[in-house]
């Protein structure tokens, strides 16, 4: 494990052959943070480690997801994992300031017991387990394009993801139901939820003959294209967009691009956008 991610003990630090001194040199020299008693982890290690091992416990959840770059949409917040015997909770950025109750909104504290286990140098928990408590911290549309994201870049499988939801109430079985691997942005499965509510026929990732492969298709006749400011935001890459409208406008296709922002802040906007479309088709409009 990469240092950035490792935690020690005191006791492991001397088994390294630090010395006492060497380790209050250390922390006084920013080498070494003391997030808590007996806690430390490299200075360079990511804010959100550093701050949920100060509360008491391991990073997880949204939290976690969304430094190992994991499509995440709800909120921010710190989510840690507390063992059941935890105690002396402290705030994340003091760790001489007990924390305010049991956890707040910025503050989330998650007491199930562990899927997974790993090391005790780990700050953090295991994917599988961050995945099950993100389904149920987020709206079941957000927890599908979690998923999804992870499924597409190969962190998980179909034994892992059988495993989450073996651990979660059966109420959650809908999101399982939902899930499509082939999604390659999280954009693009709340994309295709908004499709599948409004009662349409669609396909993801579907090659079209001297075009490529679009996002997908709706209906057999409607190119829904989600755009990221990342890779659309150039002139050039503008000027290719329209080469690709105008080409699937020759083959009978319409397009529609809609941006990862709009999708993501304005689906309100964007499903009656859709409803739209569907209805002048259908209404021969």
């Amino acid at each position: 494990m990469d240092s950035d991610w490792r935690m020690w003990s005191r006791r492991d630090l001397l088994a390294e052959g630090m010395g006492r001194r060497g380790i209050q040199h250390a922390v006084e020299d920013g080498w070494l943070v003391r997030a808590r008693r007996d806690r430390y982890l490299a200075s360079t290690a990511p804010a959100e480690l550093i701050r949920a091992v100060r509360v008491g416990g391991r990073l997880t959840c949204l939290a976690l997801l969304r430094l190992l770059d994991v499509f995440v949409l709800t909120g921010g917040g710190l989510h840690v994992h507390m063992p059941p015997n935890a105690s002396r909770m402290r705030s994340p950025s003091d760790r001489a300031t007990p924390l305010a109750g049991r956890g707040s909104r910025e503050v989330v504290l998650h007491w199930v017991p562990l899927l997974r286990s790993l090391g005790a140098d780990d700050p953090r928990v295991h994917l599988v387990d961050a995945l099950a408590h993100a389904v149920c911290c987020q709206p079941a549309r957000h927890a599908v394009a979690t998923l999804d994201n992870a499924l597409h870049r190969g962190l998980v499988g179909e034994p892992e993801i059988a495993e989450v939801f073996a651990a979660l109430p059966s109420k959650y079985r809908i999101v399982r139901a939902l899930l499509d691997r082939r999604a390659e942005s999280g954009t693009e499965s709340l994309m295709r939820l908004m499709v599948r509510a409004a009662g349409a026929t669609y396909d993801l990732q579907v090659v079209i003959d001297g075009v490529g492969r679009v996002d997908l298709l709706v209906d057999g006749w409607l190119v829904i294209e989600c755009d990221s400011e990342e890779f659309h935001s150039s002139w050039h890459q503008q000027l290719k967009d329209r080469r690709r409208d105008l080409a699937l406008a020759q083959r009978g296709y319409v397009t529609w691009r809609v941006t990862a922002a709009q999708i993501m802040y304005q689906p309100e906007e964007v499903a009656a956008g859709l409803r739209g479309l569907l209805a002048a088709r259908r209404g021969g409009r």
